[in-house]
């Protein structure tokens, strides 16, 4: 069962042959009721993050009419949960449309009642294996776990997990999340798990959390969340991140510090996030407009520009829409062709495994 759930690498990209319903464009009632509600509010998009500062430009250059209020963009998965059930009863500027999680979140959210389902024009070009049969949630995107390297303060680039334990990295090494709240650095944990060998699921995230455990007792691990600020300050030298977050924080510092982008040796993660607009959003007709968006060529690209494989992807290069510059602009395909997809099972159970047992196993607060 494990192998059909798994989606098709950069270098193996067979799309199956669907009606392409791709150049649907949303329907003029929508857009006039989207245009009604005036506003869309999103929670936890970094503009550095795949592109989303464009992405954002480009919807509303699109549709004036509606303000974009965005939240907290340094959140993670969890947070974005939490804010749909603290505002079930507020439909103020506080309360999310839309959310951009982990696939783990999507059907915990599902489960929870707090996701309405909307299947958008593009439907049928989003892999099955990345989206709710009902329309509750559906893969937009997926990175693979990589290193970024500030190279003013690390002399020797690390090519794998097991290089990060060297002594000439004390106090370098973060994650670029909260293990116990954000899904880039849950999963972050369970690459690391997976570069020991361990098998994708509970087995990956328990050797994943005694692999960080040994990292923060050697004084390699700094409990600090790491981003492009933190990386070229010098608190986080070596940030272990999706693969498009570093390419895109390596795009934003422009050489100052000069940076190096490596996807592990071994232990290679893909992760796929999931979009789902909420049961209680106060602008659903824009947060479906929102979606299709996403879910256009347009967004898709957008996306691609920022660095990710968008989840139309495969779909997308047969039918010749993919510029070569941006899959040139891309790690070479060969990074990408030993990468693991873990089926949802193994993602909740590592998932699991790393939340509950982080604070006893590897005892570092990380904020």
């Amino acid at each position: 069962m494990s192998s059909t759930k798994r989606l098709l690498s950069l270098s193996t990209a067979i799309a199956i042959a669907l009606p392409s319903l791709a150049f649907a464009e949303p329907s003029a009632e929508l857009i006039e009721a989207a245009k009604k509600e005036g506003m869309l509010t999103t929670i936890a998009l970094p503009h550095d993050w795949c592109g989303y500062g464009d992405v954002i430009a480009s919807f509303k250059a699109k549709y004036p009419e509606i303000q974009v209020n965005e939240l907290n963009p340094d959140a993670g998965s969890a947070d974005e949960i939490e804010a749909i059930k603290a505002n079930k009863d507020n439909k103020g500027p506080q309360s999310p449309d839309v959310i951009d999680v982990g696939l783990a979140f999507g059907p915990q959210a599902k489960a929870e009642g707090l996701l309405q389902p909307y299947k958008v024009s593009t439907w049928d070009e989003i892999p099955d294996t990345v989206k709710d049969a009902e329309g509750f949630w559906y893969g937009d995107y997926y990175g693979v776990m990589s290193l970024l390297v500030n190279k003013d303060l690390v002399a020797n680039t690390p090519k794998d997990w097991a290089d990060l334990l060297k002594p000439e990295y004390a106090g370098q090494v973060a994650l670029a999340g909260d293990p116990r709240a954000s899904n880039q650095a849950i999963l972050g944990v369970l690459a690391a798990g997976l570069g020991k060998g361990a098998k994708a699921g509970k087995e990956a995230g328990e050797a994943g959390l005694a692999y960080f455990a040994e990292l923060n007792k050697a004084g390699n691990f700094v409990p600090v969340i790491g981003k492009s600020g933190t990386l070229a300050q010098g608190s986080t030298p070596i940030v272990i991140a999706w693969d498009y977050n570093a390419l895109g924080w390596a795009k934003t510092l422009n050489g100052n510090p000069p940076t190096e982008v490596v996807v592990p040796a071994s232990g290679i993660l893909a992760g796929v996030y999931v979009q789902g607009i909420s049961a209680y959003a106060p602008h659903p007709n824009a947060a479906k407009l929102w979606m299709e968006h996403l879910y256009s060529d347009e967004g898709q690209l957008g996306w691609l520009k920022g660095y990710c494989h968008p989840t139309r992807f495969n779909a997308m290069v047969k039918a010749g829409k993919v510029p070569q510059d941006l899959i040139d602009a891309l790690p070479p395909a060969a990074s990408y062709e030993k990468a693991y997809f873990p089926t949802l099972e193994e993602v909740d159970a590592n998932k699991a495994a790393v939340t509950a047992e982080w604070d006893k196993v590897v005892g570092a607060n990380v904020q």
